[in-house]
């Protein structure tokens, strides 16, 4: 396990705006000077940015306020936003960052305005807002050192918002347009929570959705929206900074099951050895009691959703399951690593564990039943010569 990278949790339990995330970029310590400095090299007029700390329910937060002289601003088109950046003394990766989120907001407002993505004027991407926001975003995450950025699943209200295009329901077309693929959940409020350039940010920003992912949390910042909610629930993003636990294995694993009452399990061992083969990581087999008395089986699976699909083909072809349930869960494990430690049996194979009691090795069953085997020792003497071994005599593999 390495834990030397930093990364970003965006827990957006009251949505997400543009104003709200440089907000929360600001209270995590992007500096104003910072901001400001470059955004003055996108060479544009009539805005200025005021900050202040705000209290939005029982929680703190930092409100950012674009003030835009509104007859000097055009609307501007996905190809003027190009020409601004590329004419701007920002650094490429800010650059890059912030096209990638425009093209994004401009595609989902072509797809739904039915309008080409590079000719048409669109108030949301070329708004000075806007352009603030995802640039201001884009500089935040890079002067922050944040190359990884999770975000947690999108509350989805109901209702209607009026916009430069008139009346709309919520959530806004484009946000839907946008958040294909993403993890979403309805809500009771009626009033906007995911604004298009707030989902355009984390389309373009994050590299992953769901929970927290693991990190040892080194700050917390808050960004607060333009609105108190009448519930009394703080309109708040929260931005968790820390750093990255990362794990060889994967976190979200899929969970395979059916029900067995008409199967020999004479076949299980040959089933499990085809399954852990495909990728397994875990395979049971539990003995249930079934409708009318019948004995059966449970069997589950776990693997990587990277090859449940194969797993799935396994069950259907070795086993008389004619149906199979599935569903993701999220695991935690401890940090490993394989390698050996020297025993009066020569080099015996065991894993490194941390657990948060301590460091402990384990040994390695195949390895130790092969030396007993050989030694015409008992398993057991095998287990004890490991168990004498310290954290310290590991030797990890190359």
């Amino acid at each position: 396990m390495t834990d030397n990278h930093p990364i970003a949790y965006l827990d957006c339990f009251a949505g997400i705006s543009g104003d709200m995330l440089l907000g929360a970029l600001l209270d995590a310590g992007l500096p104003e000077t910072v901001l400001q400095g470059q955004l003055a090299t996108l060479n544009l007029q009539g805005f200025s940015l005021s900050y202040q700390e705000r209290q939005t329910g029982p929680l703190r937060g930092t409100r950012v306020e674009i003030n835009i002289a509104q007859d000097q601003q055009p609307h501007r088109s996905l190809t003027d936003i190009r020409a601004i950046l590329a004419q701007s003394t920002l650094s490429e990766p800010v650059r890059q960052c912030a096209l990638q989120i425009f093209t994004i907001l401009a595609e989902a407002e072509a797809r739904v305005h039915g309008c080409d993505i590079d000719t048409v004027h669109f108030h949301e991407v070329g708004g000075m807002d806007a352009i603030i926001d995802i640039v201001g975003a884009a500089i935040g995450f890079a002067h922050l050192g944040i190359h990884k950025v999770v975000c947690s699943s999108l509350p989805m209200p109901h209702g209607w918002v009026t916009c430069a295009h008139g009346q709309l329901p919520l959530p806004a077309p484009a946000v839907c347009e946008i958040l294909t693929g993403v993890p979403v959940y309805g809500t009771h409020f009626n009033r906007e929570l995911v604004t298009p350039t707030g989902a355009a940010l984390v389309k373009g920003i994050a590299t992953d959705f769901g929970p927290m992912p693991p990190m040892t949390i080194t700050k917390v910042a808050y960004g607060c929206g333009k609105r108190e909610h009448n519930n009394g629930q703080p309109n708040l993003l929260r931005l968790i900074i820390g750093q990255g636990q990362e794990v060889n294995e994967a976190q979200t694993v899929e969970v395979i099951e059916t029900h067995l009452d008409d199967w020999n399990p004479e076949g299980f061992p040959y089933l499990t050895e085809q399954l852990f083969a495909a990728g397994a990581l875990d395979v049971a087999l539990i003995p249930i009691q079934m409708k009318k008395g019948r004995p059966g089986f449970l069997l589950r699976v776990i693997g990587d959703k990277a090859t449940t699909l194969a797993l799935k083909q396994l069950i259907l072809s070795e086993t008389s399951a004619i149906g199979l349930r599935f569903r993701n869960e999220q695991r935690l494990t401890l940090p490993r690593s394989s390698g050996w430690v020297k025993t009066v049996f020569g080099k015996t194979r065991v894993k490194r564990l941390e657990a948060p009691n301590g460091i402990f090795l384990s040994p390695e069953y195949e390895d130790c039943k092969r030396i007993a085997a050989e030694e015409k020792v008992p398993l057991r003497t095998v287990y004890e010569a490991v168990q004498r071994a310290t954290p310290e005599d590991f030797q990890e593999d190359k």
